[in-house]
């Protein structure tokens, strides 16, 4: 059985992780704020920060309860009060509105469930993922226009299968000692990313997969014609103004149930 902080630092830490993997094509990091003018590497933190306490709630309120309507949409509830949390801790910018979604989803499994075992707590994950809310509002959130208009399976999609880019690419890469970076690479590799087809397009989403298979063929970054691989990929992804932010939430995800399920 988990304990509520446990759960919560955990998911936070994996916020923090995320952040810190540097270097990551497109993305905030260490080096620098990539394709997002709006964020940098403090405004980040201090967002992963903010959401301990929201990881916290998702907790107590799914120990070691039955996935229910009724608790999805408590859990619903919870998350869209700490999105609110989120806005005011940055200023009205979108830090992490997708890594809550993942997290807080796999933070309410893996309290529901009681399990250290990675299958049965993204399982878990995706019983809640599946069961309606009424109150939640999608409107026209980017990752939605993207879903309708690239046929992209986008965060939600992903959730509602069992995180499966956490359990079979992810999570299996951190078992091994891959590196971040390269764990990062081979999502990229994989992952119909929503953030990208939204900001480059389909355009932009052939770009990152060639530019990240490249980099991962040419030995990734410990190698010097992997890590110039990846550099070029960064430089294209940043000419077309674009990131791939659900690369990064699937990552930060596979670093919270590295945590928890080993």
């Amino acid at each position: 059985m988990f304990e509520v902080t446990t759960l919560s630092g955990a998911a936070t830490r994996a916020l923090l992780d995320e952040l810190d993997t540097t270097p990551k094509p497109g993305l905030v990091d260490r080096d620098g704020s990539g394709a997002h003018a709006d964020l940098s590497f403090s405004r980040l933190h201090a967002s992963a920060l903010a959401l301990e306490p929201v990881f916290a709630k998702l907790a107590d309120v799914a120990a070691g309860e039955q996935p229910s309507r009724e608790l999805r949409e408590e859990i619903g509830e919870i998350g869209r009060h700490g999105e609110r949390a989120m806005l005011r801790e940055s200023g009205g910018t979108n830090t992490h509105r997708g890594a809550l979604w993942a997290l807080g989803l796999l933070v309410a499994a893996a309290a529901s469930t009681r399990a250290r075992d990675a299958d049965a707590i993204a399982e878990r994950a995706g019983e809640f993922a599946r069961l309606p809310d009424r109150f939640a509002r999608y409107g026209h959130s980017h990752g939605r226009i993207a879903n309708r208009r690239f046929g992209a399976r986008g965060a939600r999609g992903e959730a509602a299968a069992g995180f499966p880019q956490v359990v079979r690419v992810a999570l299996p890469a951190l078992r091994r000692g891959v590196a971040p970076p390269d764990v990062l690479l081979r999502i990229l590799a994989t992952l119909d990313d929503t953030c990208l087809l939204h900001r480059g397009g389909a355009a932009a989403l052939t770009v990152a997969r060639r530019g990240a298979r490249e980099s991962l063929r040419a030995g990734g970054i410990a190698t010097h014609r992997g890590r110039a691989a990846l550099e070029r990929l960064d430089s294209a992804l940043l000419a077309r103004n674009a990131s791939p932010g659900g690369c990064a939430d699937v990552l930060a995800a596979a670093f919270f149930v590295h945590a928890i399920a080993g």
